[in-house]
């Protein structure tokens, strides 16, 4: 196995992540547009005027934001170390493919106990892969 393979996981998830950022000003322009809210609504961040339908997307991005901070960096420093395997890549890819449905399940019907049952198999694999990386660079 080439060990860049663990970049493609992470390049899907950072254009995901670009990809519901470009919702976030599309959803706002619509809500400005259909005068549910106004522009200045948004001058310290959201107002309580902002719907929560308008909030969604940014809430989604913020998400993006957070817990694969931790991916990212168990990726690099797999890859760094000589630490990548077929199952750290399964694991990256497993990690991205909940984060994406979390998003979707967010993003369009919003239930949150599938949204937990995504996050919280998200995490799993991050805390599989983070801890695999770890005894892999033991062992070095």
């Amino acid at each position: 196995m080439r060990s860049v393979a663990i970049f493609y996981p992470v390049l899907a998830l950072a254009l995901w992540t670009l990809l519901v950022l470009l919702l976030v000003p599309l959803v706002r322009i619509r809500a400005v547009r259909l005068r549910h809210i106004t522009s200045g609504d948004f001058r310290y961040g959201e107002s309580d005027a902002v719907p929560p339908w308008v909030r969604l997307p940014n809430r989604n991005y913020m998400n993006l934001l957070e817990l694969p901070v931790l991916f990212y960096v168990a990726c690099v420093v797999a890859f760094v170390t000589g630490s990548v395997s077929p199952l750290a890549v399964s694991l990256a890819w497993a990690f991205v493919g909940l984060r994406v449905l979390h998003s979707v399940v967010h993003l369009t019907y919003n239930n949150v106990l599938h949204r937990l049952g995504a996050m919280a198999l998200s995490s799993v694999a991050l805390a599989v892969l983070l801890v695999h990386t770890a005894l892999a660079l033991s062992a070095k």
